[in-house]
């Protein structure tokens, strides 16, 4: 059996209605490509992209800041406790081959950070606002997509 490429979607549980709308759309291309879709399980970004993975027929795995299995929304497959808060993120970031960042706030930061470090692909998605718009800034080698479309060609590609 081939082992799954895990992409990760990341970003905050507060989300506009834009971000939602390409957080669903970036699920559901994660699905269609037959990639396993990680997010840390709440709702806002993490909710959409698990919503767009499921309508597609995708496997979405939870990475959950507490033991409540029961926080995970309603289309996670996979939900998997951790009693880290937000320390979870080193987890989802480690889960990844790939992170695609939509918005966020402090929390996306970390799980971007953590996924520099581990020298992860690390994609964020232009114009969606908070931490994937303030990266841009920064001097880190990460990819830049205008689209959810590009967004996932860098997340699977082969070169970095």
């Amino acid at each position: 059996m081939a082992v799954k490429l895990n992409i990760g979607v990341i970003g905050g549980h507060l989300a506009t209605k834009k971000q939602t709308l390409l957080a669903e759309k970036t699920g559901a291309l994660i699905a269609k490509k037959g990639a396993v879709l990680i997010t840390g399980g709440l709702d806002g970004i993490m909710e959409a992209a698990s919503r767009g993975a499921k309508k597609e027929g995708g496997v979405v795995v939870a990475i959950l800041p507490s033991l409540d299995k029961s926080q995970a929304n309603e289309f996670v497959d996979i939900a998997l406790p951790t009693s880290m808060g937000f320390g979870r993120n080193i987890l989802i970031a480690s889960a990844c081959d790939a992170l695609i960042a939509i918005g966020g706030s402090y929390g996306t930061l970390s799980e971007c950070a953590f996924a520099l470090n581990y020298q992860k692909k690390l994609i964020v998605l232009d114009g969606s606002g908070g931490t994937a718009d303030a990266m841009k800034k920064l001097p880190f080698e990460f990819f830049v997509a205008k689209t959810p479309e590009e967004a996932l060609a860098f997340a699977t590609e082969d070169s970095k």
